[in-house]
């Protein structure tokens, strides 16, 4: 399969999805979301306990109240352990979270874009991890095709 050219396509031409993916690429693309990071080695938190939320990753977010709370904390034991990437999607696109989701334990920079993408907006790094890779990491996508937690909408729908 040959790449797609870069430039203008004759319409007839191609199909649809082609058509929306060529306008991807020309397109001015926006962030899908912002993350705060923080070394874990150096930080603490701004909110008083009492409108702290920290979920075991086991936990069901749907089985906790969320009431006066403004940060819920996901906690990555182990880097390979993703299940608090669905417990963010949940928070935000079913319970519709509006308050901070928090990324605490063993976070890398390699997984700052998915927390992006799933409803994170505060990344704790693991105190070897420098903030200026994490920060790159997630420019390194301005935006992605498919919808997502942060922005529902799939992209060629937002530009047809």
């Amino acid at each position: 399969m040959r790449p797609m050219p870069c430039g203008p396509i004759p319409r007839a031409s191609l199909p649809d999805a082609v058509r929306i993916c060529q306008k991807t690429l020309n397109a001015q693309t926006m962030t899908n979301s912002t993350l705060t990071l923080f070394r874990q080695d150096t930080f603490e938190p701004a909110e008083p306990q009492a409108e702290r939320l920290v979920l075991a990753n086991d936990a069901d977010p749907r089985d906790s109240s969320l009431e006066g709370i403004t940060v819920v904390e996901l906690q990555f034991p182990k880097f390979s352990d993703g299940r608090a990437f669905s417990q963010a999607f949940l928070l935000r696109r079913r319970l519709g979270f509006k308050g901070s989701i928090r990324a605490i334990g063993d976070v890398l920079v390699d997984q700052l874009p998915q927390m992006a993408r799933t409803g994170f907006s505060e990344a704790v790094l693991r105190a070897d991890q420098d903030l200026s890779v994490g920060a790159r990491q997630i420019e390194r996508y301005a935006s992605h095709y498919q919808g997502d937690a942060v922005r529902a909408t799939p992209r060629f729908v937002e530009l047809a």
